[in-house]
């Protein structure tokens, strides 16, 4: 693999644009070369609503990031997230032509491309499809059914749609900025890639993303993906409240959460003040830290209930032995590990993107703020090493095949990483 191959992930939220710029050490860790951030003016609940802003907020993190890289950037990995997203399980199969021949891989994929003429929703179109299980004329699941003999090959399969105007609008806006799409991909999978070990999605684990519009939660077990879903609750709607509660303003309300925040009211002390400067003429307003704490606590205890609801319901709720890993900006708040231990009975931990990166002299990029970013390069990354060791197509890494052709080909090579290497620690490997 070219280790000096340089791959770009943008990562369009609804607080803000990040650009970030890697490339893979001798060692097969991250570098990260550069970081561009930028306010997002255009995005809510991580669907793009104002174009001509979006692309405003692109350009500038592009060329912070190229400025501090000194790379021109031309192709991009791009994440999609929103309330809009949907994911359902679907069967599909093939009867074979010659039982008495062993399966092959072309056979599987022709199996998993078929799912994408799968009938969805007016508006909607599939973005991901991830086998979960194969059957082999009705005999026992398997994960690889090559090599097998049979008549007929059958499956399960998590499909995801989007909304087609979503899709469109980002496609727009990545093109406005004067960039091309290499690849589009759900921003839980790609924030799985940075902050989740390979033990852990095959013990089990609910990954969750708490970003500015949007909660996202990505559901891994024995290494493959088994559900997705989007909240569309996250750090904004809890400024929105602070400005509500304690009757201040948005960006007074914004630092109150950032800097004073905290997810258990009962940690913050009664005596805790913070004065906030009064309008013109007024004297300041004083804040009590407990009672900040009650309002942020109020609001995280619905997310949480709501995320530990779609556990259950995916019917993984008894499985993951690895707990829960939070991750995203919402991450940070103080305290927050405690609560969703508290009210889901599972074990937590706070996702940092460090999981593949080398050494960096960015540090920032550590934040777990930055795991969707980071994650977009590693999935760049992912879809290089397979196509060098496999011979793909040309034009399906260069952006050239059509949308779904490219978008297929790069899960499956995800998820065939994952059966195949990935039960090895992904840290003692240099595939990425």
């Amino acid at each position: 693999m070219d280790r000096n191959k340089i791959v770009v992930g943008l990562d369009i939220g609804t607080t803000k644009i990040a650009a970030i710029v890697g490339r893979l050490n001798e060692f097969g860790k991250l570098e990260i070369l550069g970081l561009g951030k930028a306010v997002s003016e255009g995005v809510i609940r991580g669907m793009v609503t104002n174009i001509d802003r979006t692309v405003d907020s692109i350009r500038k993190a592009i060329d912070q990031a190229e400025e501090q890289s000194e790379i021109d950037i031309g192709v991009v990995n791009v994440g999609i997230a929103g309330q809009h997203i949907r994911s359902r399980i679907h069967h599909g199969s093939i009867i074979r032509q010659d039982p008495t021949s062993t399966i092959s891989t072309e056979e599987v994929n022709a199996l998993t491309n078929d799912m994408y003429r799968t009938v969805v929703q007016p508006g909607s179109q599939i973005i991901h499809v991830m086998p979960q299980t194969y059957l082999v004329d009705n005999g026992e699941p398997t994960t690889d059914p090559v090599g097998w003999t049979g008549s007929c090959l059958e499956g399960d399969f998590h499909v995801i749609t989007a909304q087609t105007n979503a899709i469109q609008n980002i496609n727009k806006c990545v093109q406005k900025a004067g960039l091309e799409i290499e690849n589009l991909i759900l921003e839980p999978i790609a924030s799985s890639l940075s902050v989740l070990s390979s033990q852990e999605k095959e013990a089990g684990i609910a990954l969750v993303d708490i970003g500015g519009g949007t909660t996202d939660i990505a559901i891994f077990h024995e290494n493959i993906i088994r559900h997705t879903a989007v909240i569309p609750f996250g750090g904004n709607i809890i400024t929105q409240d602070i400005k509500q509660g304690c009757r201040v303003m948005q960006n007074q309300a914004e630092l109150l959460k950032t800097k004073f925040g905290r997810a258990l009211a009962e940690e913050a002390a009664d005596n805790e003040i913070v004065a906030i400067p009064g309008l013109r003429e007024r004297p300041p307003k004083e804040i009590s830290i407990k009672n900040l704490a009650g309002i942020i606590q109020s609001r995280l205890e619905e997310i949480t209930e709501l995320v530990h609801r779609e556990i259950l319901s995916s019917g993984y709720g008894d499985s993951l032995n690895g707990g829960i890993v939070i991750t995203g900006g919402g991450s940070q708040m103080q305290n927050i590990r405690q609560l969703f231990e508290y009210m889901t009975g599972m074990d937590c931990r706070i996702g940092y993107p460090n999981e593949h990166l080398g050494k960096s002299k960015i540090e920032s990029i550590k934040s777990p703020m930055h795991a969707t970013g980071v994650g977009l390069v590693l999935a760049g990354y992912h879809t290089l090493n397979e196509g060098e060791k496999e011979g793909f197509s040309e034009a399906s890494l260069s952006g050239k095949g059509s949308r779904n052709s490219r978008e297929s080909g790069f899960i499956n090579r995800i998820l065939e990483k994952t059966r195949k290497i990935l039960t090895d620690d992904l840290e003692d490997t240099t595939n990425y």
